[in-house]
């Protein structure tokens, strides 16, 4: 099989050939026309010297241009592995140098932005610059114009397709492979909340993370849908513009977002009120937020949950059930276990690791061959991650296994007391770490992003601890900071939050 050819080939564009596939600003693409820059972008690459098998960087934008280019080395039989735009030197040389990638291929504007990077990826391999400006034998849009087509690759099911680079809060960016059967799957997120060919879905993340690639751009494909692009990262104003010129009727994105709509006036909210479906995945969501969304828009937001292990979506909470908290329940030919630490099956209502057995799922990590053997065994896969399963059979989101903090001989999660605070005025968002104190004994510290005094924040969070929450899982520590330390994928670096309050500490003598 074929990945990009199940998605785009001759039964697909039979279906809906001639419908809307892609919706950038000005730009309109039918499912016709991307199938005939996928081939052109797969013979293309084939001229550059791509081989199956070989490893292709692509540093781009979410652009039509990029979906063609990532389809088209997928066609070929290359490896395709998306760049975030926001990682370091460091880090790209990581990636560049564990891939071995034959051949990258960059944004003109990227490449201009990082001449130095843009320099030294050239020296080792071919790098290819796409842009309008571009000419010469290394202008990806002279070598489109010049290529004709070719075959698809008829790759075994097995073979490796894509590989995402997950940037965790600590350590380097882990690459997870996966093949073209993982691919199949995608799309099933949308068919459980009723989304289907006649929607125009906004994925907020970016195609560089498995939520963003399922949701934003495979999954609409599968389902004959159109995906609103936006090319760089938005924010609550970009979001209100290309809601306004596209008028989605699905709309993805993450909680921090939607709070960041929330804190904009009434009167820019208009165009979500004819979203039909809201969804949030990527961090957890609280209860608050979806009340408070729900008063302000009129829609609830669904919760969808998966990993970059597994790629595609696992769970999705379904309509008319969600309260905020509710992770969802399994979506098709997904298992679920919940094993407590001996990795016995945890009993009804309690706290377990989830371990997920999925058709999507990747077979390890690229050369962390004690990592893969930790978290991936006999075709299950440890997330890391706690749910309960509450009496209607949905799961709910506890945290990390290696978040949860003894205090005071019980048990605290730290998402506990973020959601406490989350709704207290003038706070924007929050995050809680465990921090020693001068005896060497676990205490809380709550750090809190604030939009306005401060000072007011940090008292209406202070009041909502000590209502809510019994004496052992009130924080010792509460501190503001203007916004949370982040990984370039958007996650909250806790331990940078620990340094914080160290130096404060080391400086009080």
């Amino acid at each position: 099989m074929n990945a990009a050819e199940y998605l785009l080939g001759a039964e697909a564009l039979a279906k809906h050939g001639a419908r809307v596939a892609l919706l950038c600003g000005d730009e309109t693409v039918t499912y016709i026309a991307l199938a005939e820059r996928v081939r052109r972008s797969a013979a293309a690459f084939i001229a550059a010297g791509v081989r199956p098998g070989d490893r292709v960087l692509l540093l781009m934008r979410d652009t039509p241009e990029f979906a063609a280019a990532w389809l088209g080395a997928v066609r070929s039989g290359a490896v395709v592995v998306s760049l975030n735009n926001r990682l370091t030197d460091a880090e790209y040389r990581h990636i560049r140098s564990e891939s071995a990638a034959r051949l990258l291929l960059v944004e003109g504007g990227i490449a201009s932005a990082r001449a130095d990077l843009a320099r030294e990826f050239s020296s080792g391999g071919r790098m290819l610059v796409a842009g309008a400006s571009v000419r010469g034998p290394d202008a990806w849009r002279e070598l489109l114009a010049g290529a004709g087509d070719a075959p698809a690759f008829d790759a075994p099911s097995e073979h490796p397709a894509f590989c995402l680079y997950s940037s965790g809060t600590t350590g380097r960016p882990k690459g997870i492979l996966h093949a073209h059967k993982d691919v199949l799957p995608v799309g099933q997120a949308f068919r459980a909340v009723g989304i289907g060919a006649d929607d125009r879905v906004f994925t907020t993340s970016k195609f560089f993370f498995a939520y963003g690639l399922e949701h934003g751009l495979l999954g609409t494909l599968a389902l004959g849908a159109t995906s609103i692009l936006f090319p760089d990262w938005p924010d609550a104003d970009a979001m209100v513009k290309t809601a306004r010129a596209h008028r989605p009727t699905a709309l993805f994105s993450v909680p921090t977002l939607f709070r960041r709509l929330l804190a904009l006036p009434a009167e820019q909210l208009e165009p979500f009120r004819a979203v039909r479906r809201f969804a949030a995945g990527g961090e957890p969501m609280s209860a608050q937020l979806a009340a408070q969304w729900k008063r302000a828009v009129g829609g609830e937001i669904l919760n969808v949950y998966g990993t970059s292990e597994s790629f595609c979506a696992c769970m999705v909470t379904r309509p008319g059930t969600s309260d905020g908290t509710r992770t969802g329940t399994p979506l098709p030919d997904l298992e679920v276990r919940l094993l407590d630490a001996e990795g016995e099956a945890v009993q009804p209502g309690e706290p377990g690791v989830a371990w997920l057995r999925h058709p999507s799922l990747a077979a390890g990590y690229v050369d962390l061959p004690e990592q893969t053997k930790a978290q991936f065994q006999a075709g299950w896969f440890c997330t890391r991650d706690m749910f309960v399963r509450d009496a209607q059979g949905s799961f709910v989101y506890q945290g990390r296994s290696d978040e949860l903090i003894k205090i005071a001989g019980q048990w605290v999660r730290p998402a506990e007391l973020e959601e406490i605070v989350a709704s207290a005025a003038g706070i924007v968002e929050a995050a809680c770490v465990a921090v020693p104190d001068g005896d060497g004994l676990e205490r809380l510290a709550l750090f809190i992003a604030v939009d306005g005094d401060a000072a007011a924040a940090l008292n209406a969070a202070a009041e909502a601890c000590e209502r809510a929450l019994p004496r052992h899982k009130r924080p010792k520590w509460l501190r503001a900071v203007q916004q949370l330390p982040r990984t370039a994928s958007g996650k909250v670096q806790r331990f940078k939050l620990r340094e914080i309050l160290a130096r404060e500490r080391s400086s009080e003598g």
